[in-house]
C-alpha cells in the first residue's frame, strides 16, 4: 500500500493512539472512568486490528481488479477513440495502433510495419528532427489529416539534459495523433475555388491588322474576334466585358484556371485563325493576376501581368501570383510598329529629364557587347548636346569593343575620364544623377546593381523581353522587343532629341555596328525601321567598310567558333549544341555568339545553343531562325532575351552539368508542348 491509499487505511489504527492519550487524562480526574474508557480503548484496538490484518489481503485483491477493469476500459476507449492513435518505436516501427488507425490505414492489425507506409514522407530522418512535438498535414485517399506527433519518454520529469541522453540512448516512444479535417480542408479548398479572378486581353496589333484588310471586312474582323474571346471564357462560366474597341475585361472562378493551363491558353492560337483577307494574324495579350489578397489586389496583379506580356512583345499569357509568374505563347515574332510617335515621346522625355540634372551615368549590362556600346555612346552624345557631364561604366573592355574604343580619345575631343568602372561610378553618383540603362531591363545583369540603389532617377533603353526580374522605379522606361536592337532605338530617339544634333564619325560607326552585330549582318530582326535607322547612320557618317574592319576576329576567337561548329551534337534531331573553347579566346562569349549563329545555316537545326566557360561561369548563347522560341527556353534556366536571340548564365555549374540541365530542360518543354 502506499500514498493516500496506505494513509486512509491506517486511519483507526492512529485514532487507537489519541483514544491512549485522552484515556490518560481521564484517568487522572477519575480512576473509575479511566478504567471503563481503558476498557473501550483495549477493545477498540482488538477490533480494529483484527480488522487491519484480516481485510489487508482483501483490500489488496480488490484494488487490483478494480485496477485490472480500470485499464480493460482504459484500453477499450482508447481502441474505439475516433481519433487514430499508434505508437512507434524510435525508428517509426508500429508498436500498437487503435481501431480508428487501422480503419483509415485500410489494413489489418499487424500488417502495418512502419508508420511510414501510412505516410510516406514521416521518415527516419523526418523523426530524428522531432525534438518533442510536431505536425504535418497528411492526405489519404480523399481524406485530410493533421498529424500530432509526440515524443513520450519512459521516465518522468526529466531536465532538459536528461532527455538528450534518453534520446541518444532511444529510450523514448512516438504518439501519432491523426486528426480527420476533411471536412474543413474541403469547405477551405471549395472557397477558394469560388474566388474570382480578374483578366484582361488587349489586341496586340488592332491597327495593323485593320490597316492590312479593306475597309468593309473591318467591322467583320473584329466582330469575329469578339466572338472567340466570348466563347473560349463561356466555357468557363467567365463574364466578357469589352472596355475599349481592342481591349476586354473578363472575371472567372478560380477552379477553371487550372483547366485554362492544362489548355495553354489556347484563345491565343484560335484568334490567329481568323483570316479574312488580312496579311496579319491577329495576336492576343493575355494577363491575368492570381493573389490572395483583395480583389483590388487581384486586379493591381493583372495590371502587372497585363504590361510584362506586352513588355514582353505579345501574343502570350502572363498569370502572376505571389510567389510566381508563369508565362504561356509567345510563339511568334512581334509586328514591327510603323508609327514613331512612341519614339519621339520617349525622346522628349529623356530630353527633359537630363536637362534637369548635374551629370549623367550610362551603363550597359555585364561583359559589355558592341550593341550595349552603341547605345551607350548614343546616349552620351545626347547628354553632350546639354552640355552635362557624363560617363560610361565598363568594367571589362572584350576585344569586340577594343577597335570601336580607339576613337573615343582626348585628341578627338572626348573627356580623359569617359570610361569609368564600377567603384568610381559609386564614387561620382550623387542626388542629382541620371543613370540611364541601356540593352538590359534586368538589375542583376547591369555592370553596377548597386548604382540603381543609389540613383533617384533611372532611364532604361533595351529590346530585350522584360522577366519577372525588372529595373524598379524607373522614371522612363523605353523597352520595345520588336526592335533589332537598343542602337536602332537610340537612334530614333537621338532623331528626336535635338534638331541641331550631330554625330561624330566614332559616334555613328559604334551605333551602326550595334545593329550590324545583332541583326546578324541585317538577316535577324530587320523591320523597316532598322533600315531607317541605319540610314541616318549612315547620313551622320557611319562606314560600313570602316565598321567591317573593326569588327573582325582575331585567329583565336575564329579557331574556337569553328571548333564549337565542329563540335556540335544534334539533340532530338533539331536542336544543335556545342560547347566553345575558352582557352586563349580574349572574349569566348562572343566567339559562343557567333557559333550559335553558324549553326542555325545547317539544315534541319531549328535551335542552336553554345555553352562557354568564363568567370567561373557557364554562359550559353541561344539562336533560332523561326519557329523556336528560345527566349522561354533560357528563362527555364534563368535568362531571357527574344524570340530568336536569347542567352543564360549559370553559376555555379561545370559544362557537363549546364549541358544536362539544358537537355533535360528541352525534354520537359517538348513533352509539355511548350515548345
Amino acid at each position: 500500500m502506499k500514498g493516500k491509499i496506505r494513509i486512509y487505511l491506517s486511519l483507526p489504527l492512529i485514532l487507537i493512539g489519541l483514544l491512549v492519550v485522552m484515556n490518560i487524562f481521564i484517568w487522572k480526574i477519575n480512576h473509575h472512568a479511566g478504567m471503563v474508557m481503558g476498557g473501550f480503548v483495549l477493545f477498540y484496538s482488538i477490533v480494529c486490528t483484527s480488522a487491519y490484518v484480516y481485510y489487508k489481503a482483501r483490500l489488496s485483491k480488490e484494488l487490483i481488479d478494480y485496477a485490472t477493469n480500470f485499464g480493460k476500459v482504459q484500453k477499450k476507449m482508447l481502441n474505439e477513440l475516433e481519433v487514430a492513435y499508434v505508437i512507434t518505436d524510435p525508428h517509426g516501427k508500429v508498436l500498437w495502433g487503435n481501431g480508428e488507425f487501422h480503419h483509415i490505414s485500410g489494413v489489418e492489425k499487424g500488417s502495418i510495419k512502419s508508420i511510414s507506409g501510412i505516410c510516406t514522407n514521416i521518415t527516419k530522418e523526418f523523426l530524428d528532427k522531432i525534438i518533442e512535438t510536431a505536425s504535418l498535414e497528411v492526405k489519404k485517399t480523399d481524406h485530410y489529416y493533421r498529424v500530432s506527433m509526440t515524443k513520450i519518454f519512459y521516465a518522468e520529469n526529466l531536465s532538459r539534459e536528461e532527455k538528450e541522453i534518453a534520446t541518444q540512448q532511444g529510450q523514448f516512444m512516438f504518439a501519432f495523433y491523426f486528426f480527420d479535417e476533411t471536412r474543413l480542408q474541403k469547405s477551405l479548398i471549395e472557397n477558394e475555388s469560388q474566388k474570382l479572378i480578374p483578366a484582361l486581353v488587349y489586341i496586340d496589333n488592332y491597327e495593323e491588322v485593320l490597316d492590312s484588310i479593306e475597309e468593309v471586312k473591318r467591322t467583320l474582323l473584329i466582330a469575329l474576334t469578339d466572338r472567340r474571346v466570348n466563347r473560349y471564357f463561356s466555357t468557363v462560366d467567365g463574364i466578357v466585358k469589352k472596355i475599349e474597341r481592342d481591349k476586354y475585361f473578363i472575371v472567372f472562378r478560380k477552379q477553371f484556371l487550372d483547366q485554362l493551363e492544362i489548355d495553354r491558353f489556347s484563345l491565343i492560337e484560335e484568334v490567329k485563325t481568323i483570316k479574312i483577307g488580312n496579311e496579319i494574324p491577329v495576336t492576343l495579350s493575355i494577363g491575368i493576376g492570381n493573389s490572395d489578397g483583395t480583389f483590388l489586389q487581384k486586379y493591381e496583379y493583372t495590371r502587372a501581368a497585363i504590361d510584362l506580356a506586352l513588355g514582353r512583345g505579345g501574343d502570350q499569357v502572363v498569370v502572376k501570383a505571389a510567389e510566381k509568374i508563369l508565362y504561356y505563347g509567345g510563339k511568334t515574332q512581334q509586328v514591327e510598329k510603323s508609327t514613331r510617335v512612341k519614339a519621339r515621346v520617349k525622346a522628349q522625355a529623356l530630353r527633359e529629364i537630363l536637362e534637369t540634372k548635374d551629370q549623367i551615368i550610362i551603363m550597359g549590362h555585364q561583359i559589355s557587347d558592341v550593341d550595349s556600346f552603341g547605345a551607350a555612346i548614343g546616349i552620351y552624345r545626347a547628354a553632350a548636346v546639354l552640355e552635362k557631364r557624363a560617363y560610361i561604366v565598363l568594367n571589362e573592355i572584350t576585344s569586340s569593343l577594343r577597335p570601336l574604343m580607339e576613337g573615343f580619345i582626348p585628341e578627338n575631343g572626348y573627356p580623359d575620364e569617359l570610361f569609368i568602372n564600377s567603384e568610381e561610378a559609386l564614387m561620382i553618383v550623387g542626388k542629382n544623377t541620371a543613370v540611364v540603362v541601356v540593352d538590359t531591363n534586368k538589375p542583376s545583369y547591369t555592370e553596377c546593381p548597386q548604382l540603381l540603389g543609389k540613383a533617384k532617377s533611372i532611364v532604361v533603353f533595351d529590346h530585350h523581353r522584360q522577366g519577372e526580374e525588372v529595373i524598379e522605379n524607373a522614371v522612363l522606361s523605353y523597352i520595345e522587343p520588336y526592335a533589332s536592337s537598343t542602337c536602332e532605338m537610340i537612334a530614333e530617339v537621338l532623331q528626336y532629341f535635338s534638331e541641331d544634333i550631330k554625330l561624330t564619325l566614332w559616334e555613328a560607326d559604334s551605333i551602326y555596328a550595334g545593329i550590324l552585330i545583332d541583326t546578324n549582318n541585317f538577316m535577324t530582326k530587320t523591320g523597316v525601321r532598322t533600315f531607317e535607322a541605319a540610314a541616318y547612320l549612315r547620313r551622320s557618317g557611319a562606314e560600313v567598310t570602316r565598321v567591317r574592319k573593326m569588327l573582325r576576329n582575331d585567329m583565336e576567337a575564329y579557331k574556337a567558333r569553328a571548333e564549337a561548329v565542329r563540335n556540335a551534337e544534334v539533340f532530338r534531331g533539331s536542336f544543335a549544341i556545342s560547347v566553345c573553347p575558352s582557352d586563349n579566346v580574349e572574349s569566348p562569349t562572343i566567339a559562343g555568339a557567333q557559333a550559335a549563329n553558324e549553326l542555325l545555316n545547317i539544315i534541319g537545326i531549328r535551335a542552336s545553343f553554345v555553352l562557354t566557360e568564363y568567370h567561373e561561369k557557364v554562359y550559353i548563347s541561344s539562336r533560332s531562325i523561326d519557329d523556336i522560341n528560345v527566349q522561354i527556353i533560357m528563362e527555364k534556366l534563368g535568362g531571357g532575351g527574344h524570340m530568336n536571340i536569347a542567352g543564360t548564365q549559370l553559376v555555379d555549374c561545370t559544362l557537363a552539368e549546364a549541358k544536362r540541365k539544358l537537355k533535360s530542360t528541352l525534354d520537359e518543354m517538348l513533352k509539355e508542348g511548350a515548345i
